[in-house]
């Protein structure tokens, strides 16, 4: 493919690693992370291979919602730093060839914004409409996010004598987008950041943000499309990332259908539990499935691939047996559980620190049509801290260095928001510094996986077409772009084993190079390749001329 095409449309092979400052690096010793401490790590997230800098919320807030209640969209939380520190990050992270993006979050605010503090004050206060107010709600308790704290989506204000809809924590009032100057609100809180350098947004709460109140706009989606309007006019190259958990036949519409006008990526939370679902029984078949019913998107959107993120692992869009099934698997105990729908685990432990299974599965999630977003830690296998309150579980500090601080901070452990995993996981046990020096370990192994993505177009760009194999535990796939192809096989069983596929339209004698090993396979007269698999093995083989190492091939029309 030509590196100009793969370059102006960055994010469809993008490498999207999600952090909080709060918790990736203390800079001034005081406990808390800030982008002081986050611009002086900025060095490990280019060697790592990162494109992209996904920040969570960083703005003021009481922190009742781990910064996800916002007093104030236009300025920098002081316990993080200052304008100047977020300036400074910004151009090292440019100078590092990396571009930024980071939440929006505009479905609710804190209900200390001074918005909402006016609006409450009487019902003809400047700004009552940018919130939703009833007189009589109907509660609808099946809609609740949070049932752990919520049984209803309303809440009585006594000050003005409404109630006040909230689609999240009675705390974070929802925003009226059907009110044209909340939209023109957002519209101006994009182009802010957007003139500081971002690179666009991670969308919160997509279908809570325009469905709440679709029925008093003429077209909900029209306001997805205005706002991509308005960042591409900014900005051509900006992107929206969507959390839209919705099942594929209602996501495609936030895509902008055919026309790919609103959206640019869409998380897919289908395939990620559908994965869970794989891992846990040793079975692709599960996973085979979301990708068979993935439906086709606009020529320049894609897909984001994930295996964890900063909230509950959902796994809402299992059935109630199938989500078992990985409750047993990778959570029996229910303190590792959450709303009766999800775990407050990561992977590392989720897996039993097996490196094995750790590799096969981030190497499965690389290779997927899609692009990959790591949560800051899962490249050294960062675990959680069940002590910690509900998704807080796996919010920890950043563990760098051997110690009691981690190489996090060099205040006293006991300052710490949520304490550091111990045991295994512990900071003495898994770290940076000691991992970036053991070319076994989990990180090298991102390390690598991360270049070879990099350098394999026909991952994110090809076409996708997964191939029998006749082993239910191995899931093998061909990527093909241009006349370029890629074999990728993954076995999720702890039992070795050899598969054989057939690439129809590959010539005999073909070798397929192994771009993590010097082994190379010979495709059959009829397409045919046989190739062995170890326990929870993985390999990545690309079409080469003989004789040819495989990370010099080309595409036979180059030859």
């Amino acid at each position: 493919m030509r590196l100009t095409l793969t370059s102006d449309l960055w994010w469809k092979n993008a490498v999207v690693y999600c952090l909080d400052v709060e918790t990736f690096k203390d800079g001034n010793g005081d406990g808390v992370g800030d982008f002081r401490g986050l611009a002086q790590q900025v060095d490990h997230l280019g060697r790592l291979g990162v494109t992209c800098i996904w920040l969570m919320p960083f703005f003021p807030s009481p922190q009742k919602d781990d910064g996800y209640d916002i007093t104030d969209f236009y300025a920098i939380d002081p316990r993080l730093g200052t304008f100047g520190d977020f300036v400074e990050f910004m151009r090292t992270a440019r100078d590092r060839g990396m571009r930024v993006i980071a939440d929006l979050v505009v479905n609710h605010t804190s209900d200390q914004h001074p918005w909402f503090v006016e609006a409450r004050s009487g019902r003809n206060s400047r700004y009552r409409d940018w919130y939703v107010w009833s007189d009589t709600p109907e509660p609808d308790t099946d809609a609740v996010v949070f049932p752990d704290e919520e049984d209803s989506l309303w809440a009585w204000d006594e000050q003005s004598r409404q109630y006040y809809l909230h689609s999240f924590y009675s705390h974070q009032p929802d925003l009226n987008v059907a009110n044209p100057e909340v939209r023109d609100e957002i519209s101006r809180i994009l182009g802010f950041w957007m003139e500081l350098g971002l690179s666009g947004f991670r969308v919160d709460a997509v279908p809570f943000l325009i469905e709440n109140v679709g029925n008093k706009l003429p077209d909900p989606h029209a306001f997805l499309a205005e706002l991509r309007a308005f960042m591409n006019r900014r900005d051509g190259s900006a992107i929206l990332l969507g959390e839209v958990n919705v099942p594929y036949p209602e996501l495609l519409t936030y895509f902008g259908n055919g026309l790919g006008d609103q959206l640019t990526m869409c998380f897919d939370f289908i395939g990620m539990q559908r994965t869970y679902l794989s891992l846990a029984r040793a079975d692709a078949r599960p996973l085979t499935s979301a990708l068979a019913e993935r439906p086709e998107l606009p020529k320049d959107c894609q897909w984001a691939t994930f295996l964890r993120n900063h909230d509950e692992l959902t796994l809402d869009k299992l059935s109630p047996e199938e989500r078992q099934e990985v409750f047993d698997a990778f959570g029996p105990d229910p303190g590792m559980q959450i709303f009766g729908r999800g775990l407050r685990r990561r992977l590392p432990t989720m897996l039993n620190g097996d490196l094995r299974w750790l590799k096969m599965a981030y190497s499965l999630l690389f290779s997927l049509p899609g692009t990959p977003v790591l949560f800051y830690g899962e490249e050294i296998g960062l675990g959680e801290n069940l002590d910690a309150k509900g998704r807080m579980a796996v919010r920890v500090p950043m563990q760098w260095s051997p110690g009691p601080g981690g190489g996090f901070t060099s205040a006293d452990p006991e300052r710490l928001r949520v304490a550091m995993p111990g045991g295994a996981f512990g900071p003495d046990h898994v770290n940076v510094h000691d991992q970036r020096r053991d070319p076994d370990s989990l990180l090298a192994w991102m390390t690598k996986l991360i270049e070879r993505y990099r350098e394999c177009p026909e991952l994110a760009w090809g076409k996708c077409t997964v191939l029998e194999t006749g082993d239910h535990a191995v899931l093998a796939h061909r990527a093909d772009v241009d006349d370029a192809t890629m074999l990728v096989l993954h076995n999720l069983a702890d039992e070795e084993t050899e598969v054989t596929v057939v690439l129809a339209g590959i010539d005999g004698g073909t070798e397929l190079g192994d771009l993590f090993g010097d082994d190379a396979f010979k495709v059959g007269p009829e397409g045919e390749v046989r190739v062995p698999l170890p326990p929870y093995g993985c390999r990545w083989l690309r079409a080469t001329f003989p004789g040819m190492p495989p990370e010099e091939a080309a595409p036979k029309a180059n030859a």
